[in-house]
């Protein structure tokens, strides 16, 4: 029987030698194409941003005093600027002139009884001090003339009270101000207590926001704010803090005053900055903060080129520049451009410029489209057939070729 030892062994080493190229790990390659910065520390204005209302100062509710009127006119509308004692709107006084012409008729009477009971009083004094007639003619006389003098002073007083009244059918601002609501129209019936008009007082407006309470002790008279808008920021300044907190929320209430509004109006709701003073922050670019599932988060390049999750604790931002509180430092290299797309522990590579990074971070997926678009090589044809000759294989479980 004829052996074929070597014959066996040759193919066993080659198949070895392909098993061990199939195990060997490929070499690691970069997943992304990253820019770095490092954090830098600088002066900045330390800040808290709140949410509030814009309200009037003080608001002025206008009605009239008297009931059952009609409105003759109105003499304002909504945005009005009014001077205090400006003409409001006015009210029918006919019937309250009537009454006043009514009581200044009674005044003359009045007037007149008294001079008459005065001269007579002064007659009768003079005769019964010549005894010419009774002392008791003579007080009866001086009765009658102060009689007289309450009777006008009555009727002066009736004569004032309708001056009045019919002074109240003409409604006047009582302060200078702005006119920011109307509810009422000419020949409308009003009754006496109901807002006809509201003005806000010298159109001077504020700015209320709740802070918490660790915010608000660092909040005090005087500190300057800043309520964004639409095309700008409003400057503004504390004018008082609320002395008392909600026991419910814990929160406290800030009154800023915008002595110039601009496009703010009464009612808007608002973004501020309350500025607490200047202090050293540690500042990265806001792209390498990463908030993922409510934290935030930035990446640190280690020496071996694998990028580290580090959790940061973040405060204010400062134009393109995030203050970093807790979990960086000076010496670190953080990832500026493409943090979104890390993951911990991925190999990137670090270029110079945000144009290099994406260019590189393109090519890849260039390079992937051309080859899908590319025609794949031809396989040799499968033999077929009785004839066909089929490649020699090598049995592992026997050490012997098989045909």
């Amino acid at each position: 029987m004829r052996r074929f030892p070597r014959l066996v062994a040759v193919p066993l080493v080659l198949l070895a030698l392909v098993a061990c190229g199939e195990d060997a790990p490929p070499e690691a390659v970069p997943s992304l194409a990253v820019v770095l910065a490092i954090p830098q520390q600088q002066e900045v204005t330390r800040e808290v941003v709140a949410s509030g209302a814009v309200e009037a100062w003080e608001e002025v509710s206008v009605g009239v005093e008297l009931s059952g009127l009609r409105v003759a006119s109105v003499e304002v509308e909504v945005g009005n600027a009014v001077a205090a004692g400006d003409v409001l709107l006015r009210v029918d006084d006919r019937t309250l002139a009537s009454q006043l012409q009514q009581s200044e008729a009674s005044v003359r009477e009045a007037e007149t009884n008294l001079e008459t009971a005065r001269r007579r009083a002064a007659r009768v004094r003079e005769l019964a001090g010549e005894r010419l007639v009774a002392l008791q003619d003579a007080e009866q006389a001086e009765a009658e003339r102060d009689n007289a003098q309450a009777r006008l002073n009555t009727a002066i007083a009736s004569r004032d009270a309708a001056r009045v009244q019919r002074d109240f059918t003409v409604v006047r601002a009582p302060v200078s101000g702005v006119v920011s609501a109307r509810s009422v129209q000419p020949g409308q019936v009003v009754g006496a207590g109901g807002e006809l008009l509201r003005l806000i007082r010298d159109g001077r407006l504020e700015w209320r926001a709740e802070l918490a309470e660790a915010d608000l002790l660092r909040v005090g008279t005087g500190t300057l704010v800043q309520v964004d808008t639409p095309i700008g920021a409003v400057e503004g300044s504390v004018r008082t803090v609320s002395p008392a907190l909600d026991p419910q929320r814990r929160t406290g209430t800030v009154y800023v005053d915008l002595p110039d509004p601009g496009p703010l109006r009464a009612g808007m709701f608002a973004q501020g900055r309350l500025a607490l003073g200047r202090a050293q922050a540690l500042l990265v670019p806001n792209e390498a903060i990463v908030r993922r599932d409510g934290r935030a988060y930035a990446f640190t390049v280690e020496p071996d080129g694998r990028v580290r999750e580090r959790g940061v604790s973040v405060g204010s931002t400062h134009g393109d520049m995030n203050e970093v509180r807790d979990g960086l430092t000076a010496d670190d290299r953080v990832v500026a451009r493409g943090a979104g797309f890390l993951g911990d522990g991925d190999l990137v590579r670090v270029v110079d410029s945000p144009a290099g990074a994406d260019a590189a971070n393109a090519q890849p997926a260039a390079d992937a489209g051309s080859d899908a678009g590319a025609a794949p090589a031809s396989a040799p044809a499968a033999p077929s057939g009785a004839g066909a000759t089929r490649e020699a294989t090598h049995d592992a479980a026997t050490g012997t070729l098989a045909e």
